[in-house]
């Protein structure tokens, strides 16, 4: 039954600089009609950016929803809704960090709030990291800091870290990694 929900209308009701913001119009199971919103996003793209050591490195930025600076994996939307992901994290990872690499590996796809927005975060893991420079965008003020995946996680259960995208893929990271150790052993 929960199968039979019907789009009848998709109104745009803003157009803004990262989303478009719709309000639907939907036939619920039972009959009825309700609205829902709907926030339409170009897809972003977003890196685990590990150097010789193993440490991470991880961003430090001012975040204008929660008022104040978070920690978190470099990332950023796609410049279109065309752009390959890989091309935004190769882009975002320099951009960001400093850091420039010639070998990305996909780790896992995040949908970072389903109940209202369709925006879908590919996450990679760059290693071999060859200095170069930031390329900030005229908005962006970015911090970079190393830790090891320890600090990291410690930071994640201590509340110090709540982006979910880094939460997300730092534990799927942390989990790749036991893996690869089982499977070496």
């Amino acid at each position: 039954m929960i199968e039979n929900f019907k789009r009848l209308e998709r109104r745009l009701v803003k157009k803004a600089h990262i989303f478009e913001f719709y309000e639907d119009k939907l036939e619920l199971p039972d009959g009825k009609i309700d609205y829902y919103d709907f926030l339409r996003h170009k897809g972003a793209a977003a890196v685990i950016p590990v150097l010789p050591d193993g440490r991470i490195l991880l961003v430090s930025q001012f975040r204008n929803a929660l008022d104040r600076v978070t920690l978190e994996i470099p990332a950023g939307g796609r410049n279109t809704s065309e752009e390959p992901y890989i091309d935004a994290a190769f882009r975002e990872l320099e951009e960001e960090t400093g850091y420039r690499t010639d070998r990305l590996t996909h780790l896992i796809s995040i949908r970072t709030a389903v109940a209202f927005c369709n925006e879908r975060i590919e996450v990679y893991v760059a290693d071999h990291l060859i200095p170069s420079k930031q390329h900030l965008d005229e908005d962006e003020y970015i911090d970079v800091h190393p830790f090891s995946l320890d600090e990291i996680m410690k930071m994640i259960f201590d509340g110090k870290i709540e982006d979910s995208k880094t939460i997300a893929s730092i534990m799927s990271y942390h989990a790749f990694l036991l893996q690869k150790k089982n499977n070496i052993e």
